[in-house]
């Protein structure tokens, strides 16, 4: 398998469906700080489940419609980055990601996302890259600073949540902004 180093022990690699088990090892030793703003958690609570949710990851990058890559700490899977949409006709997509408590707060997502970010603009011609985030997931919306992102706006109370509709701040960069800021054509 190929990795792409993230600095300090971090890669960046694939997240295939055949490490069902390795990922929801992970998911259990994240699954409650995870769950607290996105749903990934709920839908891979069992091996069955996490199998079909890389699956369909999967299948999006078979169609064009979608990327996933983990992230590993030391070897250990800790968190992951996606393109949720992938859209190349029309150039824009979504990034997200998601991080087990432990590897918090060492720039892991930020510099994974800056990697398929710089992907989805030079090698794939992106327009638009978007995050959306809970209003409430004060990490996320500072991953979206830290990438230069510029908040377009809040979708308020569009998304319910574990029964309780949430409110979603949407961020961007367009790909001369992302060029201009790293400097590269």
């Amino acid at each position: 398998m190929f990795a792409i180093s993230l600095g300090d022990g971090a890669e960046l690699g694939p997240l295939e469906p055949w490490q069902a088990a390795e990922f929801l090892a992970h998911m259990d030793r994240g699954r409650e700080y995870i769950g607290r703003h996105i749903g990934l958690p709920d839908v891979t609570a069992d091996l069955d489940s996490a199998r079909r949710w890389l699956q369909s990851y999967a299948d999006k990058a078979a169609a064009d419609a979608g990327r996933l890559y983990g992230i590993r700490l030391d070897g250990l899977l800790v968190g992951g980055v996606l393109f949720r949409v992938f859209d190349a006709e029309a150039g824009t997509c979504e990034a997200g990601c998601w991080l087990e408590p432990d590897a918090a707060g060492r720039g892991l997502v930020t510099r994974a996302v800056r990697v398929i970010i710089d992907w989805a603009v030079h090698e794939r011609g992106m327009h638009r890259v978007e995050w959306h985030a809970s209003a409430a997931n004060t990490p996320s919306i500072n991953v979206a600073k830290r990438l230069g992102m510029s908040r377009d706006g809040v979708l308020r109370e569009n998304h319910p949540y574990r029964g309780v509709r949430q409110d979603t701040e949407v961020w961007s960069v367009l790909a001369p902004e992302w060029r201009a800021a790293t400097n590269s054509h």
